[in-house]
């Protein structure tokens, strides 16, 4: 028997959403991932490190799951819980946790860094990535694509000035990154299919994702969410897509 609306609306809005572990949505949400395999290329670049920082590190999950990491290593997070959850998961692995706003300054000296690394940063401060970075040391991260998974934002909030649409758009992203002085090395784009097969998955993904409809509660939008339902119900799963891109940069020798 399927389930109701306000069970699957209940479950999803009272389920923690700290961290960046979307395991919840097994079974209920599918996404296909980038063809480059982030996690495992970031790895290898921390196998050859000597000093490395990770940036907004969520609850540390993709970092903690490298092979190897260089004996000095250090996450910053903004979001208490997620500070909480990183700290618990990376220090037996020897790696410092710390807690900042993510808005410059970085608390690291200049030059401290031979490779930093961001997995879906909100904001990406270039000059002071450029600051932290040793000369000849990378900046390397995947990043949320522009228009990502706005079937959606747009089903939530109705349609998207162009500027919006082309807010984090690859080709801005290289400009900025060679305006704060480094040199891009790799950029690449895909658009993934995405599904959604219950209501509930949308209300997860909008509490965790919490940048795609702002001030999203469900009984803000319960109606949306019932019409939702029943089209889920009657036409299959929700279908989006999210974009991401790959960047790698260097700074100058």
């Amino acid at each position: 028997m399927s389930r109701t609306f306000e069970d699957l609306v209940a479950e999803a809005d009272s389920v923690p959403v700290d961290g960046w572990d979307f395991s919840w949505l097994a079974g209920r949400a599918v996404e296909r991932r980038p063809s480059w395999g982030y996690q495992r290329a970031m790895g290898e670049r921390l196998g050859r490190a000597s000093a490395a920082l990770d940036i907004q590190t969520g609850g540390g999950e993709v970092l903690a799951g490298a092979p190897k990491l260089p004996k000095l290593t250090v996450a910053t997070e903004s979001w208490p819980p997620n500070v909480a959850k990183a700290t618990r998961l990376l220090g037996p692995r020897g790696v410092v946790v710390v807690a900042d706003r993510d808005e410059p300054p970085l608390p690291f000296a200049d030059e401290a860094f031979d490779l930093v690394t961001s997995r879906h940063p909100v904001t990406v401060w270039w000059d002071e990535i450029a600051r932290v970075l040793q000369p000849g040391g990378t900046y390397f991260s995947q990043q949320v694509g522009h228009s990502s998974v706005f079937e959606l934002v747009e089903y939530f909030l109705g349609p998207q000035t162009e500027e919006t649409r082309r807010a984090r758009h690859p080709d801005d992203t290289r400009r900025k990154a060679e305006a704060a002085g480094l040199d891009v090395l790799d950029l690449r784009f895909e658009s993934l299919r995405t599904e959604f097969y219950d209501v509930g998955a949308v209300v997860y993904f909008l509490r965790k994702v919490i940048w795609m409809v702002p001030g999203f509660t469900v009984d803000r939008y319960r109606d949306r969410l019932r019409e939702l339902h029943e089209r889920i119900r009657a036409e299959g799963p929700f279908v989006a897509h999210s974009t991401r891109f790959l960047i790698e940069a260097r700074k100058p020798a």
